[in-house]
Formats: C-alpha cells, structure tokens, sequence
C-alpha cells in the first residue's frame, strides 16, 4: 500500500508529490490518464508568471501568486530552465476605465507587488510605443517561463527520489476501506493510505467519484490563440493586457511573449464541447450534456448574455477578434496573424451561475480534492503544491 496517491500528472499534482518527498513522505504514487505527464492545461497556457496584480487581497490567489512567483522563477534559475521576468503593461483603453485601472494599481500594492508605476498615455508608449491608451500600469515583477519545462524537471526529480509515475492510468472506480483506497485505473488497481485529486479538468468527477461533493462543476472554456507574424514581432516588447472585465476570471485577449520565441495574441473565453475540446469540432456528447443539463451553466448565460455573445462572435468571427487586439495596439490587423493553439481552462461554477474565483480544496478523511485551481496555478504550483502536502501530513498523523 502506498502512503499518498496522487490522481493528476500536471504541473500540481507533480509539486506536489514533490512537496510530499521534501516533507519526508517517501511513498508517493502518481497516476495520469494519458501516455504522458502534463498533457493539459499544464502544457496549455501562456506560460506567464503572474505576481498578482488583479486579485483579490486577502485572497488564496493573492497570497500563492506573490509566493509563488518567487519559488518558481528560484525553481527555473536552480534548474536552468528557460523564463525572463520582462514585464508587463495593464492598458485603460478608455476614459471610463481610469477608476478601474486605480482600483487595481491598489490592489496590487494591497497584494504587496513591488515597482508598480500608474502610467500616462505618453509614459506608456514609452515602455510600449505602438500600444493605444489612456493610461497603463507597469508591473515589473512580471514574466515568462517554460511550464512544460518545469513539469519535466519536477518529474525527473520526483522519479529519482523513488516516487512511482505510473500512465495511462485513468481512473474508472474509487472504493473506501477503513484503511484507505482502493484505486481501480486503466492500468491496474492500486491501494492507498491518502489520495490526493489534483485531475484539473475531471476533479470534480473525481471527488463525487470518492463520495464526496465537490459544490460545484467543472466548465471547460477554450481559450483560442493566434500568433504575430514574425515581421510584425516588434509591434510587442512585453505582455499587454487589458484591464480584466469586473466578475469574471478571465483576463480578456491580451499579447503574451513566448520564452521560445513569437508573440501570442489571445485568449478568448468559450465554452468547449468537451472538457479536452481543444478545437471547435471536438464535442464530447455526454459531457456537453452533462453541461447544458447543469443550471448553473444557463443561469450563467441569462446573467452575463453580452460577455458570452461577445466571446462566441469573437472565436467565430477573426475580424471581431482582431477588433478586441486593436484596442490595445491599433496597427494590428487580421493580415498580421496566423492560427496558433488552443487551451481549455478547468473554470469552476456553482449551480447559482457563479464563476469561483479563488482556489478551493476539499477534505474528508483520506482524502484532499484541488476543485478548483484556476491561472495562477502554474505560478503558484511550488507552494499549492506545499499546502497539499501539509494538509496530508496532517492526515497522515492523526
């Protein structure tokens, strides 16, 4: 029987069977579904580091982003992986944006993010010279790094301190014994004192799988990017966002440098027809069912109707899409980009329509569920990952 068994090969579920190992746990297994680790929103998302600018104070996202900005970018100097902290510029496009780009400048010092600067129009352009605004905040301590990067060395680390990965290794059925789990997976059926649910996108199947209720489901809302040309890279020289729509986690299409070279630009919000729909033609029936059966979902929609039109227009129509980016710089247009990827992000929702903005775990005896760990869960992944780890520590003691 092994100690903890981690359900979830991406970036948490790996710092965490690497925070377990430095916590003096030394008998870890992880399952992941696929051939290989880190195969979702892991390897699927912008690769910025986000210090936490835009989140609530007080908030588990404010306090894990500012930490684990930190231990991340210490994480990929120690192991030479590749980031830069290059900076970035949250843009008011207009003049009723001012108050809001205030009230995030104080957020941000609330959070305690270091050399922020309130722009103006001029003073923007010179840290950004084709970008359109009425002001801008600089956030300095902002970057980029290689996730997938990460995700490999985590796992090598992990491995060579005798934690057990095991593939293809989806889970099919959970039963509870007065000792623990018995696992039953595609690969086999494994015995546990601890699982531990960090399955991103299947986490809330996972965690009624157990017996538990998670308080919520899973929505998958593709994010679909286009990149710059090459000959129109100059156009970015940082990360440029706009201020984020007031509710909503999502942060609205934006430019994003890649450590390995190119200049995204996106990404929109859509609702994915399966919870891996990386593409418009993917639909997974029994999961779109089980999402247009859930009221939250239209109690979401007949709330926010113009945010949700305007995502939809903007993943059917480019030019509505190029319209959104030219608000941040005006000399973009459709010519200038070309399709690139797509992620799903794992966007909790409770049945009152509700998108939850914070990270939220769940406990029962022998078991801890990440339901909910929405960007900056790559940034944050180091410390989440302890927080995991001492939660089970706890678990493991009693």
């Amino acid at each position: 029987m092994t100690d903890v068994t981690i359900v979830g090969g991406g970036i948490v579920g790996l710092a965490t069977a690497h925070a377990l190992l430095e916590a003096g746990i030394d008998s870890v297994r992880v399952l992941e579904k696929e051939p290989a680790l880190a195969q979702h929103q892991s390897s699927h998302n912008s690769g910025v580091l986000h210090a936490g600018l835009q989140y609530q104070p007080g908030s588990a996202k404010a306090r894990l982003a500012r930490t684990g900005i930190r231990r991340m970018t210490e994480f990929c100097q120690h192991h030479d992986i590749a980031h830069e902290i290059c900076g970035k510029l949250v843009v008011a496009a207009t003049t009723d944006e001012r108050p809001r780009l205030q009230a995030m400048l104080a957020k941000g010092e609330a959070n305690g993010l270091i050399g922020l600067r309130l722009l103006g129009p001029d003073e923007a352009r010179e840290v950004e010279p084709h970008v359109h605004s009425v002001g801008a905040i600089l956030v300095p301590e902002e970057g980029i790094a290689d996730y997938a990067a990460v995700c490999r060395i985590l796992a090598s680390e992990i491995e060579r301190r005798g934690a057990v990965l095991t593939l293809n290794a989806e889970v099919t059925g959970l039963t509870r014994a007065a000792s623990g789990w018995t696992i039953e997976t595609a690969a086999g059926d494994f015995s546990t004192r601890v699982l531990v649910n960090c399955a991103g996108l299947y986490s809330d199947r996972i965690a009624t799988m157990a017996g538990d209720d998670p308080g919520c489901m899973v929505m998958p809302f593709r994010g679909e990017y286009h990149r710059l040309k090459p000959e129109r890279e100059h156009l970015v020289r940082h990360l440029i966002y706009p201020l984020p729509e007031p509710g909503f986690p999502f942060l609205g299409v934006h430019f994003t440098r890649r450590v390995g070279g190119g200049i995204d630009a996106g990404p929109n919000a859509v609702l994915a027809f399966a919870r891996e729909g990386y593409t418009l033609g993917t639909v997974n029936r029994g999961e779109l069912a089980e999402a247009l059966l859930y009221p939250g979902l239209w109690r979401f929609m007949k709330a926010h109707p113009e945010m949700v039109t305007r995502e939809l227009r903007q993943s059917f129509d480019r030019v509505r899409f190029v319209e959104a980016l030219q608000r941040l710089i005006p000399e973009v247009t459709g010519d200038d980009l070309v399709s690139s990827s797509s992620g799903v992000r794992a966007q909790a929702m409770n049945s009152a329509g509700e998108l939850i903005h914070d990270f939220v775990w769940a406990e029962s005896p022998g078991a801890v569920h990440v339901v909910n760990a929405p960007s900056p869960a790559a940034t944050a992944s180091l410390v989440i990952g302890e927080e995991i780890s001492a939660r089970i520590s706890r678990q493991l003691a009693g």
